[in-house]
């Protein structure tokens, strides 16, 4: 694949989407250790489900807007008429159900929290601190693992294949491609 700077990057980084160059250079696989942040790509993620990253990526911002900048206490108190509001946003995905996964794990979100200090510290736990790199997967026994025990607490619409998805987006998994430029060696 041609690429307009000379780097190679992940098949996957569409190379006409800049949004997505950028996405690819400087976030997916950088370890996130922020609670808003990681709470910010559970819900992208959860939204993604059956569509395309590049899809969700594209309404990132008005995603941002609509969910009040992925603030877990607000989007917790989130009522039926907020939900609806959602519901009618043009901006965003406006699947019923992903919105109402959105309010339910942002429950569980801060009742972890509440329970090993950070979500940051409930997460990284699963691998004590370290960063895992592997490539050519959709799900592992890891995110197999996590997602059961996510849904265990409730949420929803974080199946392995989702989880898999975000553990590589918040650096907890490293896949970049053989030859890309950020490839780990």
């Amino acid at each position: 694949m041609e690429w307009a700077d000379g780097k190679i990057r992940c098949r996957w980084a569409n190379p006409k989407n800049i949004k997505y160059i950028h996405y690819h250079d400087r976030e997916w696989g950088v370890p996130v250790y922020e609670d808003q942040k990681l709470f910010e790509m559970l819900i992208l993620e959860s939204f993604q489900a059956g569509l395309s990253w590049e899809c969700v990526l594209n309404k990132r911002e008005h995603f941002r807007q609509a969910f009040d900048g992925f603030d877990v206490e607000k989007v917790c108190g989130y009522d039926e008429e907020r939900m609806k509001q959602l519901q009618e946003n043009p901006h965003i995905i406006r699947n019923r159900r992903k919105i109402q996964a959105a309010v339910t794990n942002a429950g569980v979100f801060r009742r972890i929290q509440s329970e090993y200090g950070s979500f940051s510290d409930y997460l990284w736990r699963w691998t004590e601190g370290k960063v895992i790199h592997e490539k050519g997967r959709a799900t592992s026994d890891l995110s197999d693992r996590v997602s059961a025990d996510l849904k265990k607490r409730g949420m929803r619409f974080v199946g392995s294949t989702i989880i898999y998805a975000y553990l590589q987006a918040v650096g907890v998994i490293d896949s970049h491609e053989d030859g890309c430029f950020l490839e780990a060696k």
